[in-house]
């Protein structure tokens, strides 16, 4: 699908995402005050869980089966696109390097990478489990 409605579909889902991070990664610091910022590894973790489902059903419907194609688009491409974040993972990360904290630093890494490799695979697991 191409076009104004998907367009649409990766707007409206974009903006719910990054909305909804910026609510869940700011409740989670507010009650967190260990020196990893889990935050921002919850949403890329439940993102990337989110998005496993979604690349679980396309492989077992297909893309176009039953429109699929629209959920995906605002679903994964969208609302997860814009609730996950790599880029503040980054930031976090290199801010803990250039504040002598290498440590934290690699186990932010670790934690964002690990985690949401562990929950995209879970996500695709549960789909093709049910399948």
């Amino acid at each position: 699908m191409t076009g104004p409605l998907a367009f649409l579909l990766v707007a409206v889902g974009g903006g719910v995402g990054a909305a909804a991070r910026f609510v869940v990664a700011d409740a989670i610091r507010a009650r967190r005050t260990t020196a990893l910022p889990w935050g921002t590894v919850t949403v890329n973790a439940v993102g990337s869980l989110v998005i496993g489902v979604v690349a679980g059903l396309v492989l077992t419907v297909g893309a176009d089966g039953g429109g699929l194609e629209s959920w995906r688009l605002l679903l994964a491409t969208g609302l997860c696109g814009g609730f996950t974040t790599f880029s503040t993972a980054t930031v976090e990360a290199v801010t803990q390097l250039r504040g002598g904290r290498p440590g934290r630093a690699l186990a932010t890494t670790a934690a964002n990478l690990l985690l949401s490799l562990a929950a995209v695979a879970l996500g695709l697991g549960i789909v093709l489990l049910l399948a």
